[in-house]
């Protein structure tokens, strides 16, 4: 077994370390404290072809792997929660569905510049009455000649109010026990009846876009039916698989930052005439955070390789992404600790860390459904 990153792997780790420190890392504090989309950052790492690392170079990609797209979500959100969840969102919900699964023209018109780095997707499937319970989508698509016409509504959906698409999932029809077939179907954002508010005050991740999407009589071609319309459920359960993956990797990179920033504060920090960091009560602390930070960026790799390998990986993602979000939630409350009453102040950054830490036990799954998900694979 090798546990070694490859050149190509090391050599976009050090890329995306750099961009985010130099770039990134020094913007948090105001994109936190603003709530703003930072839109030129977002060109920039388009521009460094960082949206395209997981899909073929003939679609606008850098035919890289999944390992190299969890390395660069970890090393985004080490420097910027806000700026990793969008990151994250825009590769694994709003292009990788449409290349897993969409058809060679909606490839080329859809995914292309999405890989390409040019425009940024989006994932319509949390429904106000529709959240762990996504069997429960109320959003209709009736076909009407050769069109679709959709009518529903969508919550908290990560970067719809800057995406040129968004994946939408619809009731379509019902199957012979009359139970809901649920289809995704590509929207154009310009597509008229369409209507996208981003009014959340929110407690983290406060410069990542989350947007109601309200969709009124939305007029799209049949062909922007993305795959097969028995299985769309199956599909976005395929599509969550690989996303819990990057929000685990997002996990790795807040818990990692978390990390580094309590064991710098505990050498500096003087108390007794010393160093806290020679207090045993410091060093477990430190300890139990690097064996846990270690631990769950080891799951993220092993789920990314199974994907890449073309092996079944549900499980595993779900491991990562329960560990991993729950591991950045303790890491970056720990840190806090050990800053002590500077923890809990804004300029010294790890209660951000706290805040945006929260989400991530939230969305893409809930730690509760992860846990459900992994006793059903265990045959439960």
């Amino acid at each position: 077994m090798n546990f070694e990153l490859d050149k190509e792997q090391l050599m976009i780790q050090k890329m995306v370390r750099d961009f985010a420190q130099n770039v990134i890392r020094p913007r948090a504090v105001d994109i936190d404290k603003q709530a703003v989309f930072p839109e030129d950052i977002f060109e920039q790492i388009g521009e460094l072809g960082l949206l395209g690392i997981p899909f073929p170079e003939e679609y606008g990609g850098s035919g890289s792997d999944t390992i190299s797209y969890a390395i660069a979500v970890e090393e985004i959100g080490s420097a910027c929660g806000s700026t990793g969840l969008s990151y994250a969102a825009a590769v694994s919900l709003g292009a990788s569905p449409i290349y897993y699964f969409g058809t060679e023209e909606q490839k080329k018109t859809y995914l292309t510049p999405l890989a390409e780095g040019k425009a940024l997707g989006a994932f319509g499937l949390t429904e106000p009455n529709a959240g762990s319970d996504a069997g429960g989508t109320k959003t209709t698509a009736v076909v009407d000649g050769d069109d679709f016409i959709i009518n529903g509504e969508k919550c908290f959906i990560t970067n719809a109010s800057f995406a040129k698409t968004i994946i939408v999932t619809a009731v379509t029809e019902k199957d012979e026990r009359g139970k809901n077939i649920i289809s995704a179907i590509i929207v154009p954002t310009d597509t008229a009846g369409l209507t996208i508010t981003s009014n959340y005050d929110k407690m983290g991740v406060r410069g990542s876009d989350t947007a109601e999407v309200v969709l009124e009589n939305v007029r799209v071609p049949r062909a922007n039916l993305l795959g097969d319309p028995e299985k769309g459920f199956k599909q976005f359960l395929h599509t969550l698989d690989g996303g819990r993956i990057s929000i685990a990797a997002l996990g790795v990179g807040i818990a990692q930052a978390s990390l580094d920033r309590a064991l710098e504060y505990a050498k500096e920090r003087k108390q007794f005439g010393k160093s806290i960091s020679d207090f045993q009560a410091i060093q477990f602390k430190l300890a139990d955070m690097a064996m846990e930070v270690e631990l769950a960026r080891n799951m993220v790799y092993k789920a990314a390789w199974l994907k890449d390998q073309g092996k079944p990986f549900t499980k595993e993602s779900a491991y990562a992404k329960l560990f991993a979000t729950e591991t950045a939630f303790r890491s970056a409350n720990q840190a806090i600790q050990i800053h002590g009453g500077y923890g809990y102040m804004r300029e010294y950054e790890v209660e951000r860390y706290l805040r945006d830490a929260k989400l991530l036990e939230i969305g893409e799954g809930t730690s509760e459904i992860q846990r459900l998900v992994i006793s059903r694979q265990l045959g439960c």
